[in-house]
């Protein structure tokens, strides 16, 4: 049955890769066997992470965003990485509202991840469905992450060009440059640009930025957009392509080599992890919080005695 839905998602059956990535989402047994199936048909796509604060318009500037790369031809997967619901464990906000205008469109494939409280913003299973995504020959695969500021570094393992939207009137501009997030970007976006303190905004940005030092040396260009109007949204795409072009091939298999390595430690410490809290150690732990509340012992003396059997 397995072989089947991955031989479907290989041919390009978006509800098999539906069910897979709840597969892999739920992880049920044998998932990282399907990892491991697909994972020479992968490496082919481009990634872009877009990111930024709340109420930047970055689900705007996705739906605007996807149609350019449609009109190329590409197929286009997009990951909303949505904050996990404290009860379900599922997307808060689940498949994007405000991408309905891509909903109809066959060549595109959108799906809502729960972040899992992952402190980089993406979770592993991120990572995983990103994969998926890319053995179902989704030539372009956009990250939408949450706006959580310096959390979101971990986009720079997941992407090729990274995005950052700020908005003039909140003073994102100046936020971001303190939270780090100028490290990160290739491209800033600078959403909203027709409020008030858009040049205000720029300048801001353009006095943070690095100047180039040689040939080799990409410098961010500053993006101004109304994503709600469709304006600046071909400068964007530009802008992108432009990156993706500096890249080259190298860059692009460097990333991937980054990727691949990150991939292969956070599936050790997953599976750590698992082998770590087996049902008996927690077990263990249980019984002795008791005296942890009796005053008899300490978290610490707990910890280590757990640990004495791990070696």
């Amino acid at each position: 049955m397995i072989e089947q839905q991955i031989d479907a998602m290989l041919g390009g059956d978006s509800r098999a890769l539906s069910k897979l990535i709840s597969q892999v989402e739920d992880r049920d047994p044998g998932y990282q066997d399907v990892m491991d199936r697909i994972y020479s048909h992968t490496g082919k796509s481009y990634r872009v992470g877009i990111t930024g604060p709340p109420g930047a318009g970055k689900s705007t500037l996705v739906d605007r965003l996807v149609p350019l790369f449609r009109q190329e031809g590409k197929r286009v997967g997009v990951l909303a990485c949505d904050p996990t619901s404290p009860f379900s464990g599922g997307a808060l906000l689940g498949d994007r509202v405000r991408m309905q205008s891509l909903l109809t469109d066959d060549g595109v494939f959108i799906r809502s991840l729960a972040t899992r409280g992952s402190l980089g913003g993406l979770s592993q299973v991120t990572h995983e469905v990103a994969l998926l995504l890319e053995a179902a020959h989704y030539d372009v695969i956009i990250f939408e992450t949450i706006g959580v500021g310096q959390a979101e570094i971990d986009i720079i393992q997941t992407a090729d060009s990274i995005a950052v939207v700020v908005i003039p009137q909140s003073g994102d501009a100046i936020q971001a440059i303190k939270a780090g997030l100028m490290e990160i970007a290739d491209i800033f976006v600078l959403n909203k640009s027709d409020q008030g303190q858009a040049d205000r905004a720029v300048h801001a940005l353009h006095f943070a930025l690095p100047s180039a030092d040689g040939k080799n040396r990409w410098v961010p260009p500053i993006v101004k957009t109304v994503a709600s109007q469709n304006e600046g949204m071909d400068k964007f795409k530009t802008a992108l392509d432009a990156h993706h072009k500096f890249l080259g091939d190298s860059g692009i298999q460097r990333k991937q080599r980054e990727r691949l390595q990150l991939f292969i430690q956070r599936i050790i410490e997953e599976n750590l992890r698992k082998e770590l809290w087996s049902a008996e150690r927690a077990q263990q732990l249980s019984q002795q919080i008791e005296l942890i509340l009796q005053g008899k012992l300490g978290p610490f003396q707990i910890a280590k005695e757990i640990q004495k059997g791990l070696r």
